[in-house]
């Protein structure tokens, strides 16, 4: 019997198995539903390119202590991510920043709005779209409507399937207006990729023999979980150690009220004849496409190569059993009936909830290294 079975073989999991047999050196099973290590940060080669099966993702922290604990695993390639986005049909830096008001709007405009930001913000800050559209100021107005109408409105809605305004207020403002001219995507100290992908971070944090894996398995058919009891349960033996879940909460208590909403996303690669496809790594779409963006590897992985391989990336409501959830719905509603999962879960002094399924909650690649972190000291050791 394992000292621990985790469910799920993300950053989240992982995190904690690693810290369980190096630092506690005890057991720990990762069960985990898909054929493969490393949750939606997975990768692989499509023509020799590395490609993110579940999306890009580029690293970015100001946690010292993430980076240095993840450098243990990899060695990095420095990269600074850069975002296009396909407007009124051109391709404009997103975030919007000063940069950008000058490719969309005449000289005079642009310099006599940006004389009113600088007026009102600090140089080199960043303003959540929703809080500019607050501004009395005409040009201010003007100019927080035409980038909430253009930029954030459609691809909200394709994104999440509602409006800005319904969505909590962390997630519109992760794309804000740049008070700037820098074009990066992100502001981080630390921003890099690893330098032989994620997967090969997740094959070394796990390379230990107090860590076994089980893929291809659905927590449901190994774990039972005695509602009444509060024990649970692994092939019918009772554990005496701590389940750690980081998949849906509401799955994990068999949707006793009711099923949260989570967003998926259909990814569909092509593979170009051609050195490059886009001039940036991702170029948003918007406006008039189904798809919100289309991302092209080699620029995130450099090789010389004839062919590219790009990702198309065409946002879906989840359905059970049919697609995956990557993204839950932060509405008020949504929180209330999470909440109540929360509070029922309180009840199992052997269940530990994290990551950003089990906790509703959206997290970063180095939110959830941290996090992980912290419930490893505060709830494992």
């Amino acid at each position: 019997m394992f000292d621990y079975i985790i469910v799920g073989a993300g950053f989240a999991g992982s995190v904690i198995a690693e810290r369980i047999a190096n630092v506690l050196n005890e057991k720990v099973l990762i069960i985990e539903k898909r054929n493969h290590i490393g949750g939606n940060c997975y990768d692989e080669r499509i023509e020799n390119i590395l490609v993110h099966k579940y999306g890009p993702h580029l690293f970015h922290t100001n946690y010292k202590e993430v980076w240095d604990y993840l450098s243990n695993f990899t060695e990095w390639d420095l990269y600074h991510h850069k975002v296009l986005a396909f407007i009124d049909g051109r391709n404009v830096p997103i975030p919007f920043n000063f940069n950008t008001l000058y490719k969309v709007f005449p000289k005079e405009l642009a310099n006599k709005i940006e004389k009113k930001l600088l007026e009102k913000y600090i140089y080199n800050s960043k303003v959540p779209i929703l809080e500019l559209k607050k501004e009395k100021d005409k040009d201010l107005k003007f100019l927080a409507d035409y980038i909430y109408e253009k930029i954030f409105l459609n691809y909200t809605a394709k994104q999440w399937g509602v409006k800005p305004e319904e969505i909590d207020s962390a997630v519109t403002a992760r794309v804000p207006v740049f008070i700037g001219r820098d074009d990066r995507y992100f502001n981080d100290t630390y921003q890099a990729v690893p330098k032989d992908g994620y997967t090969k971070i997740f094959q070394k944090m796990l390379d230990h023999p107090n860590i076994k894996l089980m893929l291809n398995t659905d927590f449901n058919e190994v774990v039972q979980i005695d509602h009444q009891t509060k024990k649970i349960y692994f092939f019918n033996q009772e554990l005496r150690g701590k389940l750690i879940f980081t998949g849906m909460i509401d799955e994990l208590f068999d949707y006793k009220f009711g099923e949260l909403p989570y967003r998926s996303v259909d990814m569909r690669f092509e593979i170009i004849e051609k050195e490059y496809y886009q001039k940036a790594a991702t170029i948003n779409y918007p406006n008039n496409y189904d798809f919100t963006r289309i991302t092209e590897f080699k620029h995130i992985h450099p090789i010389k190569t004839n062919k590219t391989v790009i990702l198309k990336e065409y946002p879906q409501v989840y359905v059970k059993d049919e697609n995956t959830p990557y993204y839950p719905v932060f509405t008020q509603e949504n929180q209330e009936r999470y909440n109540e999962y929360l509070e029922y879960s309180q009840g199992f002094e052997d269940i530990v909830l994290v990551g950003r399924l089990a906790e509703y909650k959206y997290y970063d690649m180095d939110d959830i290294v941290k996090r992980a972190l912290e419930v490893f000291e505060e709830k494992i050791r």
